[in-house]
């Protein structure tokens, strides 16, 4: 019913790789590693959209190396197992991303408040964190979802004429996304649902 009557595009956070691994077949376009990477019906990059964020991400990966290191000296001084890690896709640097491997908030919470926020309020102003249960990533404000969702609906706009659209999203990353769209779903249980509430 859903493949019959729209057209569904994955927004996500996770690399190409991490995307073939998805159940779900889709047939459309894909706006991959955080809105960094777009790719066509067909598979392909779009190239438009590759060159952009070639240029508006060039000056980016000193800064994803310096707070990658911060965050694992901290972590390795605290005893903590994990590392964060670089994510790349397409030889491109996105984002960096930290999980504690046992799932526990307070390594989460110590290099979000010790760590990041002092940081971003310094010397790494150009970059942005968002984090969503055990997931914690560093990524350079130029890099969102919501401009991808908006050139990609440039796109379908010129080829279909007026769209309807709906946003669906679970996390706090989401919302703007899901905002640029007529409507949006937001799945109970989640972590946006939960700051939704918190606002009534």
């Amino acid at each position: 019913m859903i493949d019959r009557e729209m057209t569904l595009i994955p927004v996500t956070a996770r690399n190409h790789n991490a995307l073939n691994r998805v159940g779900l077949k889709f047939f459309s376009y894909s706006v991959i590693d955080y809105g960094g990477v777009v790719l066509e019906p067909d598979g392909s990059i779009d190239k438009s959209w590759m060159n952009l964020m070639q240029v508006d991400l060039s000056g980016a990966l000193d800064g994803l190396n310096e707070i990658k290191d911060m965050i694992n000296q901290f972590s390795i001084r605290a005893g903590y197992k994990a590392r964060a890690r670089l994510i790349e896709d397409y030889s491109m640097p996105f984002y960096v991303v930290y999980k504690d491997p046992d799932k526990q908030a307070e390594p989460l919470e110590r290099i979000t408040s010790e760590i990041l926020e002092p940081w971003i309020a310094t010397a790494g102003s150009d970059f942005y964190f968002n984090r969503n249960g055990n997931n914690l990533a560093v990524l350079p404000v130029k890099l969102n979802k919501t401009r991808a969702v908006q050139y990609l609906r440039q796109i379908l706009q010129n080829q279909y004429g007026d769209i309807l659209t709906i946003g669906m999203g679970d996390s706090k990353s989401d919302a703007r996304f899901m905002a640029s769209c007529d409507y949006a779903i937001i799945p109970s249980g989640t972590q946006l649902s939960a700051l939704t509430l918190a606002m009534l």
